[in-house]
């Protein structure tokens, strides 16, 4: 790791996206799937380097580009936070998209890739706006009621966007970006929760992402959110999969019909315009979000091997 790693950071509507270009440890082949459980398990050192402090910071999210065997995808794409792996990460594929059309790697139009959770198509409309078709999306239950401690009772939805999220609509918080600490340390109280009570995903998984959604006086958008992704950093973006799930309870709902256009705001006040369609058996919905990225650097990062912190704080050799 004493090589130069070059790395393309970008932000999406405030969140900030790290494309490993270089550097890039052998997973061994295979689906992207067993290329991500190998990153897990044999290189956890090399993502914390790359996104934890003093290198990084907590709220970055990283990528790695990684070969895929799928015969529609030149590249595969394994997404990480300060915390461990995504099984998906929607406004860093739109980072990517934008990271490429600025290496020169990507025309205007449709690109594939493989995922950890399958094939993600986007379309690039011009250098800094990405469409990115989501993975199927649904709603797995409807108003999980919950008590809160400290807080209270509280009602959810139980939705998968390419990640799994509770998502709220009443919850009492004010969503401001003053009251961030608030907000996080509720929705920490909402994540312990269900997972004392263990509610979780339909496979199984746990519900790491907590969703709040509330009216909004932005005239150009329909509501604004607060996402809290484990690790315990908020998502400066609308967040691309949580999008993804709340379209999908609202197509359920009937809120929006197939292909209208949800505009979804941030916690910065960044927007993502949303809409979904239903599959052949209205089971699932496919669901298209729209939002931009912008390049912001284009670096080498440095692993010295003197340096006790080179793997992050709190990251060792062993």
């Amino acid at each position: 790791m004493s090589e130069p790693i070059r790395v393309i950071d970008s932000h999406t509507g405030g969140e900030p996206t790290r494309i490993v270009l270089s550097g890039v440890p052998d997973l061994g082949g295979g689906s992207v799937l067993e290329q991500m459980q190998v990153f897990g398990e044999r290189f956890d050192n090399f993502r914390s380097a790359i996104v934890n402090e003093p290198r990084g910071w907590d709220a970055m999210v990283g990528a790695l580009l990684v070969p895929s065997d799928h015969p529609e995808c030149e590249h595969g794409i394994i997404f990480f936070n300060n915390v461990g792996t995504l099984w998906m990460c929607g406004h860093g594929t739109i980072g990517l998209g934008v990271t490429l059309r600025y290496l020169g790697q990507a025309d205007l139009g449709i690109q594939k890739v493989e995922s950890p959770v399958g094939v993600i198509e986007f379309e690039l409309l011009d250098d800094h706006t990405v469409q990115l078709i989501n993975v199927p999306s649904y709603r797995y239950r409807k108003d999980v009621e919950i008590d809160v401690p400290g807080y209270g009772p509280a009602t959810g939805d139980i939705a998968w966007g390419g990640n799994w999220f509770f998502l709220m609509k009443e919850h009492g918080q004010q969503l401001e970006l003053e009251n961030v600490r608030q907000l996080t340390a509720y929705c920490t109280s909402v994540s312990e929760t269900l997972a004392r009570h263990n509610l979780v995903g339909e496979d199984g998984k746990a519900i790491d992402h907590i969703e709040l959604f509330a009216e909004t006086d932005n005239p150009e958008a329909d509501s604004k959110n607060f996402v809290l992704c484990p690790g315990l950093q908020y998502d400066r973006s609308p967040c691309g999969t949580g999008t993804s799930a709340k379209v999908a309870c609202l197509l359920a709902d009937g809120v929006i019909g197939p292909g209208e256009i949800w505009r979804q705001e941030s916690i910065v006040g960044s927007i993502f315009e949303a809409s979904a369609v239903w599959n052949d058996d209205k089971s699932r919905c496919i669901p298209t979000v729209r939002g931009t990225a912008f390049v912001t650097a284009d670096a080498q990062l440095i692993l010295q091997g003197e340096d006790d912190l080179r793997f992050g704080i709190g990251k060792s050799d062993s």
